[in-house]
């Protein structure tokens, strides 16, 4: 599988529209090659190089196996 987001390349520095010092805003994110049927899809957006420490922005889970983004 690969994760993808059209707000910024890999690689690169998370746009500030997406940061606490911008809008905050989730980017947009898209998934490729997933395995045939999957049930569902569970998304873990964490930041290992956040001052204090990991941090859990956030968690998704149940999200239909057809999703794409």
């Amino acid at each position: 599988m690969e994760l993808k987001s059209s707000a910024f390349d890999p690689e690169s520095k998370m746009p500030l529209r997406h940061t606490c010092d911008g809008e905050d805003l989730s980017p947009p994110l898209d998934w490729t090659g997933v395995p045939e049927g999957p049930a569902s899809f569970a998304l873990v957006m964490d930041d290992p190089d956040a001052p204090p420490g990991t941090w859990v922005h956030w968690v998704l889970y149940d999200l239909p196996g057809d999703t794409h983004g």
